[in-house]
């Protein structure tokens, strides 16, 4: 058990190169925000949009963007202290802080189910959730989806013992699904947007009555002691970047669709399942995220107690 508690938690461990670039921009630099994203989300308009830089340079900051294939080595960048902000969805926070990175929430998204699936092949035998029993499922280890896939599996009455995980990236995930090593794989958009317009993958079950599929914002704890006007500036700035999005979804997927390699119409999809607005954490958030992490620890997923509220910071800290 030491081992797959091991296995599980060396998830979050980023490739040497991808931290080594990540600090080595930084040196020098003694006013520095160093953000950390995704291939798709909205701190990549943020960055598309470049309307961050002129307002932390009338501060004296400088802003440096490193991209990450997912939210694992993303936290464990700000656990080393490469990055300073960045975002995830539900599950990698709860490893990150069961690892005892020093994340802090500061903000988060509404809930967004259908922007997380489990898919099969367009002629799998596979109908149901419960057809899963005994065979292999593609994943990336820690994401959001390892939550989906654990609460999909409970609601079907199927054991997650009873399924084989393959823990890939998503493209290699991609490349496993389509030459039918795995029976079904679970992803995230815009991945799954894609892999449906190219391959006509089918939807087993998404998010929907299962999970809230959050995403949330976080800040070193050290980054945010020292600079909390700054987190509020980036947080300020997203908010404005949410409010465009959400309002004109056809110009943000033609901004987007070049930036993350897609086409304009598959791009449409996943931001129509995607969720607008950045808030401070609630306590029914909270909550919510508490459950995850304790839903981990009853699998052993994580090796102890975390406490949710211990690493969140209240609306006007």
């Amino acid at each position: 058990m030491r081992c797959i508690i091991q296995r599980l938690i060396a998830a979050i461990v980023l490739s040497i190169g991808i931290v080594a670039a990540a600090v080595g921009t930084s040196y020098g630099q003694d006013k520095v925000v160093r953000i950390g994203y995704q291939k798709y989300g909205k701190l990549v308009l943020l960055k598309s949009k470049g309307t961050l830089e002129p307002k932390l340079a009338a501060n004296g900051y400088r802003v440096v963007w490193t991209e990450f294939p997912s939210g694992p080595p993303l936290l464990e960048a700000l656990n080393v202290g490469a990055i300073d902000f960045g975002n995830t969805g539900e599950a990698p926070p709860i490893f990150a802080q069961a690892a005892g990175a020093p994340i802090q929430y500061v903000a988060y998204e509404p809930p967004a189910p259908k922007g997380e699936a489990i898919l099969v092949p367009k002629e799998s035998p596979l109908k149901s959730v419960a057809d899963l029993k005994g065979k292999k499922v593609a994943l990336n280890k820690g994401s959001n989806v390892h939550y989906l896939l654990l609460k999909a599996l409970e609601k079907a009455g199927v054991k997650y013992s009873e399924v084989e995980p393959v823990f890939l990236a998503p493209a290699d995930a991609r490349a496993a699904f389509e030459r039918g090593a795995v029976g079904a794989w679970v992803i995230w958009d815009p991945f799954q947007a894609a892999a449906e317009a190219a391959t006509g993958a089918r939807t087993l079950a998404d998010g929907t009555d299962i999970v809230a599929n959050y995403q949330f914002y976080f800040s070193s704890k050290t980054f945010l002691d020292a600079n909390p006007e700054i987190v509020d500036a980036v947080l300020a700035e997203l908010s404005t970047v949410d409010d465009w999005a959400k309002g004109d979804i056809d110009a943000v997927a033609e901004q987007l669709a070049p930036a993350i390699g897609l086409s304009v119409p598959v791009v449409e999809v996943a931001l129509k399942r995607q969720a607008y607005g950045i808030k401070s954490l609630t306590d029914a958030v909270i909550a919510d995220q508490q459950q995850v992490a304790d839903a981990f620890l009853a699998l052993k997923l994580i090796p102890q107690f975390i406490k949710i509220s211990d690493v969140v910071r209240r609306p006007g800290t």
